[in-house]
């Protein structure tokens, strides 16, 4: 009878095994927008794309970097540096323009595994030399302007951000904004002209750099509309149909006198 009672038992435990299966880490859901990247893990990312050319650590607020040849980066810097402070690098030749990626990544807070998956929460994209902003979507395949005049399309003196697609919830996870959970999070390209955009805009002006990132449109329509001025989607047609600014008028020079 105890012989039986304890072959029912093995058996129950062995059913329940086999129902539950052995623990699986978290599987991941993949990026979160069409861009393909942000919310990948660092894993996938490489598995996408390959091993990164190089890392780099920024070395202050400002864009100053140091790079490290990635054998070096993974068996001594990045224990140093921390493996999140580390941007991989990737560096193309297209119609004749250097176009590096470099992948910012974050983590889970709440994870104090040492072994910690990382996730992209940024592709910094630059050109060298800069480009016409009419070239940046043959250069970057992931950025698909919208083609609507009316499409959320934002500017300053040096900057232009555009929102595409529909926010995602899940999102919220890679953005480090205070009050995230209040807010729609969506994908959102931002560009930057180091020697300023022309007024009016043209479709030569000069893209030095490109940002994919996690945006949040109410927030730059409520809180940043002094920095932030709507303008027409310059990949519009309607954009297209304007007429060319005006020649800048050459004023004559005004001799000065000594008095």
């Amino acid at each position: 009878m105890a012989h039986q009672t304890v072959t029912r038992l093995i058996l129950g435990f062995i059913l329940c095994l086999s129902l539950v299966g052995p623990e699986r880490p978290p599987l991941w859901a993949g990026p979160y927008f069409e861009d393909g990247y942000l919310g990948l893990t660092q894993t996938e990312l490489h598995d996408k794309l390959g091993l990164p050319q190089a890392v780099r650590d920024r070395k202050s607020a400002l864009r100053v970097f140091t790079y490290y040849p990635i054998s070096d980066w993974d068996q001594y810097f990045k224990k140093v540096a921390s493996p999140e402070n580390g941007e991989d690098v990737y560096t193309f030749k297209r119609d004749g323009v250097d176009v590096r990626y470099s992948f910012s990544y974050t983590f889970d807070p709440n994870d104090q595994n040492e072994q910690r998956p990382l996730f992209v929460r940024l592709v910094d994209i630059e050109f060298s030399p800069p480009v016409a902003l009419s070239r940046v979507p043959q250069l970057v395949p992931e950025f698909k302007p919208p083609e609507e005049a009316a499409a959320p399309v934002f500017r300053s003196n040096i900057m232009l951000l555009f929102f595409s697609g529909s926010p995602s919830s899940d999102a919220r996870f890679i953005v480090r904004e205070k009050g995230k959970d209040a807010l729609d999070w969506s994908l959102a390209f931002q560009m930057f002209a180091l020697q300023g955009l022309p007024d009016p805009l043209t479709p030569k002006a000069p893209i030095d750099r490109l940002e994919i990132s996690t945006q949040s449109l109410p927030l730059v329509k409520l809180r940043q509309r002094t920095t932030h001025e709507p303008v027409l989607n310059p990949y519009s047609k309607a954009f297209a149909q304007l007429p060319p600014p005006a020649p800048a008028v050459k004023k004559i020079p005004v001799p000065t006198y000594a008095e």
